[in-house]
């Protein structure tokens, strides 16, 4: 077994807090499949309470993390037109005994990510 694994969190830039409440789908790429890997929701500190894919489960591949941002936003926002729905962000795992940190810095109309740690 290795140490190999997938977290997240996001933060809200325009709130300068963590986003809770958001919900995170993962999927594997295989060519054309899509395998679905997670689902989970942000807690209060914006990170999900266990990692996406915990260790000895990371392989070698490209995935797909959505933060589904639209209905975090609107609550936060209040009424008014969005601009954000789904965030999606594809990445590729060369080495699967290394802990892939993927975070999202949101805000209504724009967001940043990066390999963390």
């Amino acid at each position: 077994m290795t140490d190999g694994r997938l977290t997240t969190h996001v933060l809200d830039t325009a709130r300068g807090r963590p986003a809770a409440g958001m919900r995170i789908t993962l999927d594997r790429l295989e060519g054309a499949l899509r395998v679905r890997l997670a689902e989970a929701w942000t807690n209060a500190d914006g990170r999900t309470d266990a990692p996406l894919l915990a260790p000895g489960t990371l392989a070698a591949g490209l995935y797909e993390l959505v933060f589904h941002a639209g209905p975090y936003l609107a609550a936060a926002a209040g009424p008014g037109p969005a601009f954000l729905d789904e965030v999606p962000v594809r990445f590729l795992v060369a080495d699967p005994a290394a802990h892939y940190h993927v975070p999202l810095l949101l805000s209504p109309f724009g967001y940043s990510t990066y390999r963390g740690s």
